[in-house]
């Protein structure tokens, strides 16, 4: 990966999480983005129900790795990377659950494959918190 290719990268409002976002409004959810006074920072979320939500996709957050695949240029760097990216999932998942928050992770294939089966779960969690 080059640097002009690493700069194209977004943080936020990406394809993943635009899909989920606009599912989630035509079926009546109302959530707040990018929620920066949540730890961690959830792509989604319900503060009121203590839902947390995020969008991960299978690069950046190691679902690939974890499966095997090894990086073929730079593999070492990529490794640590990655790595440290599952750990700070791990890490934001604890404290979330340690502070009473329920955690949602969708990996960007199932969004983007199954967004109805994603939105039914965010739905089941929504109705279980009342």
């Amino acid at each position: 990966m080059d640097s002009k290719t690493a700069k194209n990268i977004k943080s936020k409002n990406t394809q993943i999480e635009m899909l989920l976002g606009k599912t989630m409004w035509a079926r009546g959810l109302r959530y707040r983005k990018n929620c920066k006074g949540v730890f961690g920072k959830p792509d989604f979320c319900f503060k009121g129900k203590k839902i947390a939500i995020f969008c991960d996709s299978e690069f950046w957050h190691g679902k690939n790795f974890l499966n095997g695949e090894k990086f073929k240029t730079n593999s070492e760097f990529w490794e640590v990377k990655i790595k440290r990216n599952i750990e700070r999932d791990k890490e934001v998942n604890e404290k979330l659950i340690s502070d009473g928050w329920l955690v949602l992770r969708f990996w960007g294939d199932d969004i983007k494959n199954n967004i109805n089966e994603c939105i039914s779960l965010i739905e089941i969690k929504l109705k279980d918190s009342i």
